[in-house]
């Protein structure tokens, strides 16, 4: 009998917010490696909010994943087999194994992890593509400078946590922005934020902004963009001569879908943006951190160290068992996680 392995594929283009339904837990024959090829036992994977728009067939930056194709994701695991002199059976690896027990790629499409970073989930969050996503698009995009004030929403997740805690430590005012008081106090506790505020308060952008001017009296010159919404809202009239504002998401919007931004109660607000960005003369950089990994190993270097000290910190969120991936990845989009979402395969 031909062993198996699990993986839960996309049964459906989600409309709006995704429902169970729309996805399919399914077996298939475990593949055996080809020439090149490793096959690595998956424990853990990423669920990321990039995920939803790869539901969407949709212009975007990358290939929507087809109806009955494999979610998409990175995972990190054990080499249990491989034809490839760079790996070999007992290796960890991380690679883009899709929401699935196993994975099978080429040797050159995965990369071998090194015990001394820190656990094998360090590679899905703080020392992977979350974490090199905010340690990049500070850096590149933001240009911190001490006695400066920084924004981040999406504070305690992966991307948020790590911007700002590499900003608190070159001098910045860091003020968060989160979705319940629990997660505002590991803000402002474990990862060492100045002030945090939960967007529930908060009614609408004009609420928003009331808090922020209280949490900003210098106003805001870095704001570092994963949510869109009332909090954009709120930050757009904060924003100092010379602002940065690097572009990493938008998920307040992303269960808008293919249906566009007004089925996500989005504003018409371009021409106040527009008009901002000219008169404060503000610097607005998209960015797909895709396009970048030729930086990885200077973030692993920088970064690796801290994190093994204990100097940056981590919070991370692991639900069980591949058949719950779903679940997690719809609560996540929801801001139900608290830090890193995660799901434990083996």
């Amino acid at each position: 009998m031909t062993e198996q392995m699990q993986r839960i594929v996309l049964a459906r283009r989600p409309e709006g917010e995704p429902v169970a339904e729309d996805f399919r837990l399914e077996e298939a024959a475990l593949p055996d490696p080809a020439d090149g090829e490793v096959l690595v036992k998956v424990h853990y994977m990423s669920l990321d909010p990039y995920m939803r728009g790869r539901m969407d067939d949709a212009k975007s930056y990358a290939t929507p994943v087809p109806v009955g194709g494999t979610m998409e994701g990175g995972a990190v695991g054990e080499v249990v087999a491989s034809k490839s002199d760079a790996f070999a059976p007992g290796d960890y690896a991380f690679g883009m194994f899709g929401w699935a027990s196993h994975g099978c790629l080429p040797a050159r499409e995965l990369r071998k992890l090194d015990p001394a970073h820190g656990p094998l989930t360090a590679a899905l969050g703080v020392l992977g593509m979350p974490g090199f996503t905010g340690w990049f698009g500070l850096n590149e995009y933001g240009k911190p400078k001490n006695g400066e004030t920084l924004v981040v929403a999406a504070a305690t997740g992966p991307v948020g946590s790590m911007v700002g805690q590499l900003a608190k430590a070159q001098g910045l005012r860091v003020v968060g922005v989160a979705g319940s008081p629990e997660k505002c106090a590991l803000a402002t506790g474990r990862f060492g934020f100045d002030a945090c505020l939960d967007h529930h308060a908060y009614a609408d952008g004009k609420e928003m902004r009331a808090a922020l001017a209280e949490a900003c009296p210098d106003g805001i010159d870095i704001y570092f963009e994963n949510v869109g919404g009332k909090v954009l809202e709120g930050v757009l009239p904060l924003l100092n001569v010379g602002g940065r504002i690097p572009v990493c998401g938008m998920i307040s919007w992303y269960n808008a879908g293919a249906l566009g931004a007004d089925a996500g109660g989005a504003k018409d607000n371009l021409p106040k943006l527009w008009r901002t960005i000219l008169v404060n003369r503000l610097h607005v950089h998209g960015f797909i951190i895709a396009d970048h990994f030729d930086r990885y190993p200077e973030f692993l270097s920088e970064v690796g160290p801290k994190v093994a000290s204990g100097e940056i910190g981590i919070q991370e969120d692991i639900a069980e068992g591949l058949e719950n991936a779903p679940e997690a990845f719809m609560g996540m989009l929801k801001g139900r996680n608290f830090g890193k979402q995660i799901v434990k395969i083996a």
